[in-house]
């Protein structure tokens, strides 16, 4: 069976997406640098890797631990980046040397020494605003909201006569807007893999995920998922902090489907695509915090609404799965609340290091909240 190269294969997502190939009965290693960020200042293998994966330990920006990772691969699923749209707002530096540098050194062995597939993870956070409905019943893609209206807290979408505009799943084909430095690192990735690719005959696929959750999220990283940053607070007996109103709405996509929609991708026949991997429903952040207390034992916290605004935050987003139904064959299997049952059951014991407050306050001393 083939083996796949799958860089950050030691974080979050890598490590379901590990496990799913190895079930499938690929031969899979790891390149990862085990930031501390996400793995703890000991940036120890983690515990939850299947021992069946091999690990480098390295920097994807460095070509010589790049050309190493590479030898005997035949497949390479690219999930190595620096995630979150606040921090890349003051960490610039890192963020593209990570995300975009990192990605290039990776392409440039990968021009020398080509593979038979590659899977880069993108975001939909690209898209910025998702797509939307006028009351005429035209889709459009909304203007960004300008700082005159959010200084107002009037936090949604209107059209250019400022009727009321009503979010409707968003597809691929959504001219991409780019509002934060990390959604700006995605689309780079994304269309420099699709691109290299091409030129080199490497059938490329781009997965532009929602956003996962599910166990093995780094709970002590305030800028990792919002689901983990959440359950973050709960476990230390603090309320969420919701920005806005809270009625901004997110796709929700357990991280078993999003490893399952790795696999797909790197067998399907389809390349120079990209492809939508969400759940294709739409929940409110505040009803996710409600519901996450819930299924947590701690009902009696509610979720604080800060009515701030940080930059790059956009209102609404949510997944149109049509085309990865119809081409990539990927259909969503875990419930909501069933994924969170089992989030639940992985945070028993958890005490993490609740970074949220800290975060926030690092942004509003750069003037990154309003």
């Amino acid at each position: 069976m083939a083996r796949v190269l799958i860089t950050g294969g030691a974080g979050f997502i890598g490590s379901h997406a590990a496990n799913e190939l190895l079930g499938a009965g690929y031969d899979v290693r790891i390149l990862d640098n085990l930031a501390p960020q996400v793995h703890g200042p000991e940036r120890n293998r983690p515990g939850y890797l299947s021992q069946d994966a091999e690990l480098i330990v390295g920097d994807v920006a460095d070509p010589l631990t790049v050309e190493r990772a590479l030898r005997g691969a035949d497949m390479v699923l690219h999930l190595a980046a620096v995630v979150g749209v606040g921090q890349s707002m003051y960490h610039i530096d890192d963020y593209v040397r990570t995300n975009e540098l990192g990605t290039a050194v990776l392409l440039q062995a990968l021009a020398k020494h080509p593979v038979q597939r590659l899977v880069v993870a993108s975001s939909m956070s690209i898209y910025g605003e998702g797509l939307c409905r006028t009351t005429a019943g035209a889709d459009v893609a909304p203007e960004e909201r300008s700082l005159n209206q959010l200084k107002r807290a009037d936090w949604e979408l209107y059209d250019f006569r400022g009727e009321a505009l009503q979010p409707v799943p968003t597809p691929e084909a959504k001219q991409p807007t780019l509002s934060s430095i990390y959604a700006l690192n995605k689309y780079a990735q994304e269309r420099m893999c699709l691109i290299t690719g091409k030129a080199y005959n490497i059938p490329t696929v781009a997965l532009r995920f929602f956003n996962v959750f599910g166990p093995h999220q780094a709970l002590s990283n305030p800028y990792t998922g919002v689901l983990a940053i959440f359950a973050a607070r709960l476990l230390n007996s603090r309320s969420p902090l919701v920005f806005e109103d809270g009625l901004q709405r997110r796709d929700f996509v357990h991280v078993h489907d999003v490893a399952r929609a790795c696999r797909l991708a790197l067998e399907t026949s389809h390349a120079n695509e990209a492809f939508n991997i969400g759940s294709g429903t739409s929940r409110s952040i505040v009803s996710v915090a409600r519901d996450l207390a819930c299924v947590m034992g701690r009902g009696d916290i509610a979720p604080t609404i800060t009515g701030k605004y940080r930059a790059g935050d956009i209102r609404h987003c949510f997944a149109d799965l049509d085309k990865s139904r119809t081409l990539l064959g990927f259909e969503p299997r875990v419930r909501f609340e069933d994924g969170l049952d089992e989030l639940a059951r992985y945070l028993a014991g958890q005490i993490p290091d609740d970074q949220a407050e800290q975060a926030t306050e690092e942004l509003l001393r750069r003037g990154l909240v309003a």
